[in-house]
């Protein structure tokens, strides 16, 4: 039985990875190997249980998605008004250098409270009006990737793996910013400097004149929707983002799980929308962008990938699977820096999220009860709330996702953008983003041993 899980798995997850070849939905092999693989473990499990182990790993599944779904409305609402024009008209140099420089640290910025796939095609729009040299649109769209999901390692809710640790109390959010923010953007820092060297110090292509004198004379932004004016574009910007943030201080202040947090915020920016569109008696329905509307845009092939994923990783809990690796690795390795460091580099071939809901059921939370009993408790104490191993797991799956432009969804997502060839990626940017990443691992050995962190 456990053999045939674990064949399954393999199976469902090389055609995951080779999608783009074999021409079917992720999501759709991914709910496929969910099915099939708890259907073994109910015929041959022989446990009177699993029924009540499927509803209670669907009910922890169920409240990542919710809040997922939350926030992707939330981001499409703000993207839907234009909100994130701002950033473009805001930009003012024009020293590809300083723009390189400039691009990183928003984007570094930017995903800590939106996902890397969104901020990276945001940054991406943004960058292809500045810069009009192919060549060197590819070095600043890796910089984009490295950052983006560097950026995403050090908020709660800054990437679906993220969110996984926060929500089920792996750990919390101030200790989570508090240790990663620095070798996060350690990270990004390393490959960006480096990264400079491939462009010339010039000026880059300013934005067309006769656009400028278009946004000008009516008053308004490129590319803001019909019927959107600059004030109700930059409200809805500023009320998602602070709806985003208000998530971690609702959890913290109420001590209700995450998406609670994030219905309530959304359930404040459909109510305000609503109000601002009802105001607005004479705008026609067709270009009114209620989040009724928005809803229908949710990529629920994304939710439904992430739902087969987790699902079929739980089985492979509940048949015991992921206790006997993790309990090879305590008996082989025994050390959290080589197990989280080769997950980092696992991750730059295979999705992050399995990887991160693999280690979740590998290693259950140690309360002090269970510390102090063991054989080893210097050891086992690395996988409290807030361990060393929990907030190196959150660093090495998001930032190791830089290492192959296939390695995270933003790095997919700017592959197709701008053509970037895997070869290219690999040759030019790859070795950039393994110094940051070692580097950042560096600063956390260092967090830890000289100020306990």
């Amino acid at each position: 039985m456990i053999l045939s899980m674990i064949l399954l798995f393999v199976v469902g997850y090389v055609f995951i990875a080779l999608e783009h070849k074999v021409k079917i939905n992720k999501a759709a092999i991914a709910l496929l190997m969910c099915g099939a693989i708890w259907t073994i473990f109910s015929i041959w499990g022989h446990d009177t249980n699993i029924a009540h182990e499927l509803i209670d790993h669907l009910g922890d599944t169920c409240e990542i998605l919710i809040f997922l779904i939350g926030a992707m409305t939330i981001v499409e609402l703000i993207d839907m008004h234009g909100g994130f024009n701002v950033i473009t008209e805001h930009i003012t140099t024009r020293r590809k250098r300083k723009l390189l420089w400039l691009l990183s640290l928003i984007t570094f910025f930017m995903s800590a409270a939106l996902d890397n796939m969104t901020t990276t095609i945001i940054m991406i729009m943004v960058m292809r009006r500045l810069i009009d040299d192919s060549k060197e649109r590819w070095v600043f769209a890796s910089v984009i990737v490295i950052a983006a999901n560097s950026g995403g390692a050090w908020s709660p809710i800054g990437d679906v793996t993220t969110i996984m640790l926060w929500m089920r109390g792996n750990v919390t959010a101030g200790a989570l910013i508090a240790t990663q923010i620095l070798p996060c953007l350690v990270s990004v820092v390393i490959p960006t400097a480096i990264a400079t060297r491939y462009i010339a110090d010039t000026s880059a292509t300013p934005v067309s004149a006769s656009i400028a004198a278009q946004v000008a004379a009516q008053g308004a932004s490129v590319g803001l929707p019909a019927g959107v004016g600059p004030r109700m574009s930059r409200f809805i910007l500023v009320t998602g983002v602070l709806s985003l943030l208000f998530v971690p201080i609702f959890k913290s202040v109420t001590h209700l799980p995450p998406y609670m947090g994030m219905m309530v915020a959304l359930g404040v920016m459909w109510t305000l929308t609503e109000i601002l569109y009802d105001l607005k008696r004479n705008m026609e329905e067709s270009i009114q962008n209620r989040v009724s509307k928005i809803l229908k845009h949710i990529d629920m092939p994304t939710i439904l990938f992430f739902l087969g994923i987790l699902m079929s990783v739980a089985a492979l809990q509940s048949a015991g699977v992921l206790t006997d690796v993790a309990d090879w690795l305590d008996r082989e390795v025994h050390e959290v820096f080589t197990i989280t460091g080769v997950i980092g580099i696992l991750s730059s071939v295979i999705d992050n999220v399995p990887l991160v809901a693999a280690c979740m059921g590998m290693y259950p939370l140690a309360d002090p009860a269970t510390v102090a009993a063991a054989v080893d408790p210097a050891y086992l104490q690395n996988f409290v709330a807030d361990g060393l191993f929990w907030h190196l797991l959150t660093y090495c799956a998001g930032v190791g996702g830089s290492l192959l432009i296939i390695g995270s969804a933003a790095g997919v997502v700017a592959m197709g953008l701008e053509n970037i060839t895997f070869a290219w990626y690999v040759k030019r940017i790859t070795w950039l983003a393994l110094a940051g990443y070692l580097a950042g691992m560096l600063v956390i050995l260092l967090e830890h041993l000289l100020i306990g962190l």
